[in-house]
């Protein structure tokens, strides 16, 4: 049928790209850690800003950050570096551009001892946590759950990973399902959750 319109969150606009990142990523469980510290930075880039800003540079962001790749980021000479800051293609605030690379050695420094992945999936015990909300009012910004994330994070040395943050990440990587029971994406993403 032409101009049949899917139902979606409250929260996406008519923008194609975000449509794309509700309809094929948002929700679905990521076990990759390497995925997992890209997106924990570009959420902490989020601050501040409606994500679909971040969404749009997210290609900018991988070119200026060496893909994510944390060895590399933390290699990164003093003078690329200090480039950074007058590029165009990301957010340019300082605490911003120097909390990835802090993220950097942090997620290195966890990764000495455990799988990030085990270390960020603990605070659901291992599974997706699937919500049954009618409407995006009842969506909550941060949960127990987000917080103890965001006070083990700190104490690793991620910065710009406070509670909210922490829990749009839960939200994005699939550990909770927060989709609108009536979003055309929810029962597909019930399938797909860890249990």
């Amino acid at each position: 049928m032409t101009g049949f319109k899917p139902n979606r969150c409250a929260w996406v606009t008519d923008d194609p790209l975000y449509q794309q990142y509700h309809d094929e990523v948002w929700g679905r469980p990521e076990r990759n850690e390497d995925a997992l510290f890209a997106k924990l930075c570009l959420d902490g880039q989020q601050a501040g800003l409606s994500w679909i800003t971040i969404l749009r540079k997210q290609k900018n962001y991988e070119e200026a950050f060496c893909q994510f790749d944390a060895e590399k980021i933390v290699r990164m000479p003093q003078a690329e570096r200090a480039k950074l800051i007058k590029n165009p293609g990301i957010i340019r605030n300082r605490l911003k551009i120097d909390s990835i690379f802090k993220n950097a050695h942090a997620y290195l420094a966890i990764k000495e001892q455990q799988s990030f992945t085990d270390f960020i999936w603990q605070f659901t015990d291992g599974r997706t946590e699937i919500n049954q909300w009618s409407k995006i009012s009842e969506v909550p910004v941060s949960t127990e759950a987000s917080k103890q994330m965001a006070k083990a994070l700190k104490k690793a040395g991620f910065t710009f990973v406070g509670e909210t943050i922490c829990y749009a990440f839960m939200q994005a990587v699939g550990m909770v399902n927060d989709h609108t029971t009536d979003c055309h994406c929810y029962t597909a993403v019930c399938k797909e959750a860890i249990r």
